[in-house]
């Protein structure tokens, strides 16, 4: 995959808007347990960094997905995860159906106000119930005559303390399993919804993350998102987008990581010499980095074979299996090659070990990644 000089420099906005507008505040967003996502995402939009593959019809930029391997690479480098979540949310993973499916009026009322920053959006489809088992999920949505009325609830919906509005997957008949569920645009000022209550995580502190609660909830049947009955399917193919974002930020999180450390150890001296003098150190470190590596290459295949309109699925799968267990591979070396300082809350280290566990349990745990991969649920009824 060859970067233009183009893509160089947007990589070189991206990196700047996160050193000035971004890590200047994580220490104050992590201690509010969130990130004040319509100042930032306005900010994001003024320099054109908010719907990048979507149609300048609504408000994108019109690009093509290479681009979104390069924002989601730097975006990745911020000083804490919960930022780089909060943004990916409402970048690639509760707008893309509305995109691809929802109805000229929808994305005139509620795609373009997301690309302009001025609605915050989140994806509401994990339950108390129904997390990795998207097929068990109870959250209903009953037609009565052009209303759906909403009753359930959604459990770790990121970015839902401040959302506007829900890019919300309820079931709207009574077909079991995988059939009869629906998206539905969700806006959060509806009567009868509110968020039960602010979750507080191991990590990722500065995302706000909310249990919600619906309580026949009235929204209009013409908010559903492309076909009434095919809000799995439609889901389904979002979740690409969101582990694609997921690997590429895992790269540019676990590149300024080994970065950091690298920079630590030749500073440091134990011993009469820099620790990064320790053949065992200095092996590790390399053994990591081109493990890293050839992620990042994975993903760049992925993005080629994304652009020249293949079913990413199992790219998307593997790269987000894989970028997990990297994550935590790196975290561990990052805080061991510290040694007690990287134990500490006032080094790095220690909010980039709790903030990389997720990888491998959001957007999928591993264990689903390899159920997708192995075929399991091929066999399933």
């Amino acid at each position: 995959m060859q970067f233009t000089p183009e893509h160089e420099i947007f990589r070189k906005t991206v990196r700047e808007f996160v050193q000035k507008e971004i890590d200047p505040h994580i220490d104050t967003w992590e201690a509010n347990g969130g990130f004040p996502a319509h100042e930032l995402f306005r900010k994001m939009a003024a320099v054109g960094l908010l719907g990048l593959e979507y149609d300048p019809k609504w408000g994108g930029q019109g690009a093509d997905h290479s681009f979104t391997v390069v924002f989601g690479e730097e975006i990745g480098r911020a000083g804490a995860g919960g930022v780089p979540m909060g943004i990916s949310v409402q970048t690639d993973m509760a707008t893309p159906a509305l995109h691809r499916f929802g109805s000229d009026d929808l994305r005139e009322r509620y795609l373009r106000p997301a690309l302009a920053g001025n609605m915050v959006a989140a994806i509401a489809v994990t339950e108390p119930d129904a997390g990795s088992d998207v097929a068990g999920l109870r959250t209903r949505a009953v037609r009565d005559g052009d209303d759906w009325v909403v009753s359930g609830a959604k459990l770790y919906i990121t970015n839902g303390v401040q959302a506007d509005w829900l890019c919300l997957l309820a079931r709207t008949s009574d077909e079991g399993g995988y059939h009869g569920m629906s998206q539905i645009v969700f806006p959060t000022d509806t009567p009868g919804f509110a968020v039960s209550r602010k979750l507080d995580k191991l990590g990722n502190r500065c995302s706000d993350t909310a249990e919600l609660a619906f309580d026949e909830c009235r929204v209009p049947v013409s908010n559903t998102i492309g076909e009434i009955g095919r809000g799995f399917q439609q889901q389904m193919w979002q979740f690409q987008s969101e582990r694609m974002i997921g690997a590429y930020q895992a790269v540019g999180s676990m590149q300024r990581a080994l970065d950091l450390t690298r920079t630590y150890l030749k500073e440091r001296h134990a011993f009469g010499k820099p620790l990064i003098a320790n053949q065992y150190v200095a092996f590790r470190l390399a053994e990591l980095a081109a493990e890293l590596d050839l992620l990042r290459q994975y993903n760049y295949t992925c993005c080629e074979r994304y652009m020249g309109g293949e079913d990413t699925t199992r790219f998307a799968t593997i790269a987000k299996l894989k970028a997990g267990r990297l994550m935590r591979e790196i975290s561990d070396a990052c805080i061991q090659f510290h040694g007690g300082i990287g134990y500490m809350e006032e080094t790095w280290t220690a909010r980039f070990y709790r903030d990389s566990r997720l990888l491998s349990i959001g957007g999928g745990a591993d264990e689903v990644m390899l159920r997708v991969l192995c075929g399991l649920d091929d066999f399933l009824p």
